[in-house]
């Protein structure tokens, strides 16, 4: 079992917050995490049938086995506790006294913003970082990745990714979604599930994917939220503030996992990776994901945007960290060419305030600068986040 770079952080907040609350998609690792840093904490999965009785029957007295600190884990399935919770812990502000975890859900989500505001501190884990897979096989490859993603019981326990994808989709169908949706027709969630996996990358057109599935325009947008209301999916919002009118509005969809995606495509190879004709956003998927999961491991809220006008010439990826736009283009290519920085140098010339020189991440092996934009491979760095974002680093070549 690895360490993971969240498990930092996670610590630090259980000594300054009573309560620590950690979301996640389901096969994250969470449970793994939580309990091997507080290994002298109770532990109760509130999956388990009797578990979840006992809790529901007589919460005051099942929480009062807290001792030296409970982890309550998956807590969506019981979000009544929270509210004994808040009494609990607004009686005794003892640090690290309650460890939750969960599959993120409305229900939770408005649970805790209701008892728990301003007594838990909020953190989100999401499957292994290229980082922390370098603990398996130092050298990993762009395309091998897409096709075989980031969860960790697939590098743990060395499992086929084809067949661990099956087991995912069905069992987040037939378990979280249910849950979360009243679900006419099983086909047609699955249809669109497939349809948003062949547009990653792009700009979400509500209209086109309700013709093509045969729900309402609502519908879709309802699904689009419990794909992120459970952390298999998320939107990367549009640009827009103090630029002219033209800039487009409407924000893309990624996978929080690109294995998942590429499965759903039916793309289990590297060679078929590589040849598809989405290759490219694929590896705009794997990189902007990469990136995010630099800032989630820190405990920060990334504050990330992609822009477009409506002439079609866009930066693949905006990150705005303490008050600085620093533009990255992202190219699957393993040759540079100069026409990777013409969106860059377009995006500077449009005179807004405090914009880095930006970077070209790229799939090549070389590494330089440009009028002080960093072109390098994403893969060949430890940290992708903080090589972004670190001002005082801005001059020097990325390391690995």
């Amino acid at each position: 079992m690895i360490e993971r770079r969240l498990a930092k952080e996670l610590a630090r907040c259980a000594r300054e917050f009573p309560v620590v609350t950690l979301l996640g998609t389901r096969q994250s690792g969470k449970t793994t995490l939580v309990q091997g840093a507080f290994p002298g904490m109770s532990y109760f999965s509130l999956e388990d049938p009797d578990t979840r009785i006992a809790a529901d029957s007589d919460p005051r007295g099942f929480l009062g086995q807290a001792g030296k600190g409970m982890i309550l884990d998956e807590v969506q399935r019981l979000p009544t506790l929270l509210s004994y919770i808040q009494g609990i812990v607004d009686k005794a502000r003892k640090p690290g006294r309650f460890i939750l975890t969960g599959s993120h859900q409305p229900s939770l989500h408005e649970a805790i913003s209701q008892s728990l505001a301003g007594r838990t501190a909020m953190l989100s884990l999401w499957p292994f970082s290229l980082g922390e897979l370098r603990n398996y096989k130092t050298d990993w490859g762009a395309f091998e990745l897409i096709v075989k993603g980031f969860f960790p019981r697939l590098h743990e326990e060395g499992l086929d990714a084809r067949r661990f994808f099956n087991g995912y989709v069905q069992t987040y169908l037939e378990r979280d979604v249910r849950a979360l949706v009243n679900l006419r027709d099983l086909t047609r969630f699955q249809n669109f599930l497939l349809l948003l996996a062949g547009r990653v990358g792009q700009v979400v057109n509500f209209t086109s994917l309700s013709n093509d599935t045969g729900v309402s325009a609502t519908t879709i947008k309802n699904w689009l939220s419990v794909l992120e209301a459970s952390y298999v999916a998320f939107r990367l919002p549009p640009f827009f503030r103090n630029i002219r009118k033209r800039a487009v509005k409407s924000p893309k969809v990624y996978f929080t996992d690109v294995g998942l995606a590429a499965f759903l495509l039916g793309i289990h190879t590297e060679e078929q990776a590589a040849r598809d004709p989405l290759r490219g956003n694929h590896y705009e998927n794997l990189v902007i994901v990469e990136i995010l999961k630099g800032a989630l491991n820190r405990g920060s809220r990334p504050e990330v945007y992609f822009f477009r006008d409506s002439h079609g010439w866009e930066v693949d990826l905006l990150i705005r960290e303490k008050g600085v736009l620093v533009p990255v283009e992202i190219k699957s290519a393993a040759t540079f060419s100069p026409d990777f920085l013409k969106e860059i140098e377009k995006f500077r010339a449009l005179g807004l305030d405090r914009v880095a020189p930006g970077a070209v991440l790229y799939n090549g092996e070389q590494t330089f600068q440009i009028r002080g934009t960093r072109i390098f491979n994403p893969l060949r760095v430890d940290d992708l986040w903080e090589t972004l974002t670190s001002r005082g680093k801005s001059s020097e070549d990325p390391k690995p």
